[in-house]
């Protein structure tokens, strides 16, 4: 039990170093450069201590059952024994063998995208700003199928051996592409969306899933292989939310059609 609670407050105390400059710099601004108090600063101040608190125990959480869970599961699905029967892999990997890989793949990426906090926090000013026109959930879920995709292809590129630098500069080429067509108001919260994932929850289930690929397949580097995977998780998040953009603008102009 002490043990939590040390490891808890170290957590804490880190959370706190991190948050303090931020709240430094914003303060900072308000007094010396706008030079006007802060509107309602107890509430601030009680707020400022629960964001502290509450990313400390977040944090604690995925220290304690996240993390090690994800790890366990990578380990557990890549190895010879689980996917061949053997004790070390055969000379000749075969791709479909890794199916459950894929689909893990999959199930993480869109299960942690869900949780992801900072993704929360953009769907709800987005639907703020937008004044209900982009919805919370919708906006959740065309990312996390974005990343879900984004984290199965690249578990399936590094099984396959395939270039890295392939599939990003055609997935960049497809983003240049929708940019022209999808509507304006969206195009930059769908360049933001693939940056919100790459962050608390996301980041460390999908590098311990990708090393753990590339330490058991023969031949792949861990460091190009297993963290080019979050290359991937932040790439076609774009592709999903622009294409969800599209595709609520074509099913609006039809029903306008049908109507007319």
């Amino acid at each position: 039990m002490m043990e939590v609670v040390w490891s808890f407050l170290h957590i804490l105390l880190a959370t706190l170093r991190d948050v303090l400059p931020i709240a430094g710099i914003i303060f900072g601004f308000q007094f010396l450069v706008i030079r006007k108090p802060v509107p309602n600063l107890r509430r601030v101040i009680i707020g400022f201590i629960y964001v502290v608190i509450g990313l400390a125990l977040f944090l604690q959480g995925l220290e304690q059952a996240l993390f090690p869970l994800g790890r366990l599961m990578a380990e557990q699905l890549t190895a010879p024994q689980f996917i061949y029967g053997l004790e070390k892999l055969p000379e000749i990997v075969h791709w479909q063998e890794y199916y459950w890989v894929y689909l893990f793949a999959f199930a993480i990426g869109f299960s942690t995208t869900i949780a992801e906090p900072s993704l929360i926090a953009v769907a709800m000013k987005a639907n703020e700003v937008s004044a209900g026109g982009i919805g919370v959930w919708g906006l959740r879920i065309a990312v996390a199928i974005g990343v879900a995709i984004g984290i199965g292809l690249g578990s399936w590129r590094i099984v396959t051996g395939y270039p890295l630098h392939y599939f990003i500069i055609t997935g960049y080429i497809i983003v240049v592409i929708q940019t022209f067509f999808a509507p304006r108001l969206i195009v930059p919260l769908a360049y933001d969306s693939g940056g919100v994932t790459t962050s608390t929850v996301t980041v460390p289930l999908v590098a311990a899933l990708g090393l753990g690929l590339a330490e058991t397949i023969p031949g792949r580097s861990p460091l190009l292989d297993g963290f080019g995977l979050i290359a991937f998780a932040s790439l076609f998040p774009m592709m999903t939310v622009m294409g969800y953009a599209q595709l609520s603008a074509w099913l609006a102009a039809r029903q306008r059609r049908n109507a007319g």
